[in-house]
């Protein structure tokens, strides 16, 4: 069986390595390389540098519905993708004659979108997982072949679910696969009444709204971390916030984003209901740092009742 893998980001990672070691992979599919850091050096997507270390064929069409013939030329028989990055044409679509199959960050039909794992968390889902689909031409609207659920913890955070889910992806493809192959799978139909999105994040809905319960605020700051990290401004220094926990304090005489008291545990904040306490953050221009070597490098009355915009 001969497989086009079609990837780009480090979740696909597992998988592709996956497939490699047990199916025919004759192509590779990423986004084209982009230029990183200060020295905007050209840096390779982290599934071609997989493709490269087996010596399998990679393309990086700019515009994948314009540059596909070279694709299809390697006469596929089913194309799995995951975390691809641009829409699939039709012309592909439909050329396997096993399909095209897509791993999916989130139990369908909740969160179709570029960014299901930062809203299942942004948004409070108790649960995510992944789902094994048959791709279609609307957004990640195919029909489902299987999935598998993790519960996510408040102690989790992007990075952690995001590990998780890159693990479980390549082990559940692996074994839907073969019943893929034979023609005995599952072939569900999603329930559009049941649809949710997880679009891609705006720079600007990674700031920080003190307004927010806490809980909501604690799940922006989980959401977002490390990459891209939610932000909020104090005394025009924008800052990024790692960690936080849930505080029991009300502070109902406060204003809302003011630094009400610090403690060992870190910069407790007023949100619409109560305390937010941030462990660990990065000041614009420096290293992130516990919030308690934060403070002692700026001192604690320079900082209580200021506020956070």
């Amino acid at each position: 069986m001969k497989v086009i893998f079609m990837g780009t980001p480090d979740f696909a990672v597992p998988v592709l390595e996956g497939l490699i070691e047990n199916y025919d992979v004759i192509g590779v599919v990423s986004q084209p390389d982009k230029r990183v850091g200060r020295r905007q050096e050209l840096k390779n997507t982290p599934i071609k540098e997989v493709a490269l270390k087996h010596n399998i064929k990679v393309f990086q069409p700019i515009k994948i519905r314009e540059e596909y013939e070279d694709i299809l030329a390697l006469d596929p028989d089913i194309i799995i993708t995951c975390a691809y990055g641009q829409i699939i044409p039709k012309v592909i679509l439909d050329y396997p004659r096993l399909g095209c199959i897509n791993v999916h960050g989130s139990l369908l039909p909740k969160l179709r979108g570029g960014a299901p794992i930062h809203h299942a968390i942004i948004d409070g889902y108790k649960t995510t997982g992944i789902t094994i689909m048959y791709m279609a031409p609307g957004m990640d609207d195919g029909d489902m072949i299987s999935q598998r659920e993790i519960e996510i913890l408040d102690s989790d955070n992007l990075e952690s679910i995001h590990d998780k889910l890159s693990i479980i992806g390549r082990d559940l493809l692996l074994e839907t696969l073969p019943s893929i192959i034979d023609g005995t799978n599952k072939r569900i139909k999603q329930n559009e009444d049941e649809v949710t999105f997880g679009y891609n994040i705006k720079r600007e809905e990674e700031h920080i709204d003190f307004n927010k319960t806490k809980r909501e605020v604690f799940n922006l700051i989980r959401g977002l971390c490390p990459v891209p990290a939610a932000n909020c401004i104090l005394d025009g220094v924008e800052y990024k916030i790692y960690d936080s926990k849930i505080g029991e304090g009300s502070f109902s005489d406060k204003k809302n984003g003011e630094i009400v008291s610090i403690s060992k545990s870190g910069i407790s904040v007023k949100c619409s209901d109560g305390e937010l306490i941030i462990t660990s953050l990065k000041p614009a221009g420096k290293k992130r740092m516990d919030a308690i070597s934060f403070v002692n490098g700026i001192g604690k009355d320079k900082l209580i009742g200021k506020v956070f915009e």
